[in-house]
């Protein structure tokens, strides 16, 4: 099975995600564990099915998922997200329930 691409968006950050689209609990633990910098720190067992990706083209993304953060979602991430729900992926957003 080819593995999927998203992006997962977390206030003014977001991250370009390898694997399958996570549910709503697993999105937040993603954003809680790459939004904080940890020396020497591990990826739970429980997260190893994701990673962030550096290289990928926004036609490839197939899956959306927005979280709650400390600040808004910048703008540049907003028209992302608009160009790929115009594709026909659906945006899951935890503050919305639409998941």
């Amino acid at each position: 099975m080819k593995e999927t691409v998203g992006i997962l968006v977390h206030g003014d950050n977001h991250f370009i995600v390898r694997g399958p689209l996570p549910d709503r609990a697993t999105a937040l633990a993603l954003a809680r564990h790459w939004s904080l910098i940890e020396i020497g720190g591990t990826t739970p067992p429980s997260l190893n099915r994701w990673r962030i990706s550096t290289r990928e083209f926004r036609e490839n993304l197939s899956w959306a998922v927005v979280v709650p953060g400390d600040s808004g979602i910048s703008q540049a991430v907003k028209e992302l997200l608009t160009e790929v729900s115009a594709r026909g992926v659906t945006i899951h957003n935890s503050d919305h329930g639409s998941w």
